[in-house]
């Protein structure tokens, strides 16, 4: 059989006509990005890279390319073996790597001979980036937006959740980037992803939504965290109309006490935390919110940490961004609990 070859753009496009999509890069260059839906098959594992780049600068071209040739074979062999046996004649991957085409050439071949169907990606996840980042601002623009707004601890991510168990189009962007976006947004033990990874998550929900009904989306600033939304797609949210939620300052703060237990659980890392705000709010008044944390009056600090810090700077920049936040309708569940915004996001959606 003879193998296909298709552009990046083409690849973007019908990712879903292929049995499955191979990456074949390393372990490390695979989990800062990938083809949305890709499979890791290394031809080289991140540890033999850096031996067979060692011996190339230290000896020669020649001697790293013969030991990277029988690393190749040795790992497509173990790929065949345990990934392969039990796939049927139709199965059709999709295969790509970095750029050149060395090592997704090497298992595209290989599993050519047996008699599969395969596809290789003409310039690899270097091609497949710069076709994502070109296509990103029209998707974004393809669509209409319903922002859900709201000072912290309103219930935006709970209704969201609610909206998206109802079977609504929601883009969670938190969601997206592991961070609850402010500076005590960090998730204890998960990482956020790569900027690329980010991208690539936000491209292929909005490439899943129908252009025909409304996306959900919180009104996120620039950055969640320490990755960035896409410009086209902020532009795209400024521009759209509100949803306010309105909830009673005591909700909110039972609210973020349920949300964000690890910070109850764990004393000592809410005042680390804490420091970061030194800056802005002053040592004295940090210090003050620590000792307080320490005594057990967690609520007190947080209802302080929403009137003194949170709320002035989300209105100043919810007015500031978004053209539409004075007109915003407003949502007003009756607690912060889950049933309020599963009730919430139905009165929504049959409204619709």
């Amino acid at each position: 059989m003879s193998l296909q070859r298709i552009s990046a753009e083409q690849a973007l496009s019908q990712l879903a006509d292929f049995s499955a999509v191979i990456d074949a890069r390393s372990e490390g260059e695979y989990a800062e990005d990938h083809l949305p839906g890709a499979v890791n098959w290394p031809s080289l594992h991140d540890d033999e890279r850096r031996i067979v780049g060692t011996k190339y600068k230290q000896i020669s071209q020649f001697e790293a390319q013969k030991l990277g040739a029988a690393l190749v074979a040795k790992n497509i062999s173990e790929h065949i073996q345990r990934d392969v046996l039990d796939k049927p004649r139709e199965w059709q991957p999709l295969i790509y790597c970095w750029r050149g085409g060395k090592r997704s050439g090497s298992l595209a071949l290989v599993l050519d001979q047996i008699g599969f169907r395969v596809t290789l990606v003409d310039g690899g996840y270097k091609a497949f980036r710069a076709a994502l980042v070109a296509d990103l601002p029209q998707l974004a623009s393809r669509h209409h937006y319903r922002v859900v707004c709201g000072p912290t601890g309103s219930g935006k991510t709970r209704l969201l959740q609610a909206l998206a168990a109802e079977g609504a189009q929601v883009l969670d962007l938190e969601g997206l980037a592991n961070h609850r976006s402010s500076v005590l947004g960090m998730i204890p033990g998960v990482a956020q992803p790569s900027q690329k990874a980010f991208d690539s998550r936000i491209w292929a929900a909005l490439r899943s939504f129908d252009p025909l009904l409304p996306v959900y989306i919180e009104s996120e600033s620039k950055k969640v965290g320490n990755v960035a939304v896409p410009e086209g797609l902020i532009a795209a949210m400024r521009a759209s109309p509100c949803l306010r939620m309105d909830l009673p300052e005591a909700e909110r703060v039972a609210l973020l006490l349920e949300d964000y237990d690890f910070f109850v659980r764990d004393i000592e890392f809410f005042c680390e935390r804490l420091i970061a705000l030194t800056e802005a709010r002053g040592k004295a008044t940090v210090q003050d919110w620590q000792a307080r944390a320490r005594s057990g009056d967690v609520p007190s600090v947080v209802l302080e940490l929403l009137i003194k810090h949170y709320d002035p700077g989300y209105l100043q920049s919810m007015q500031r961004n978004f053209t539409q936040y004075e007109s915003a309708r407003a949502l007003v569940p009756r607690d912060h609990g889950v049933p309020a915004m599963t009730e919430l996001a139905k009165s929504l959606l049959a409204e619709a």
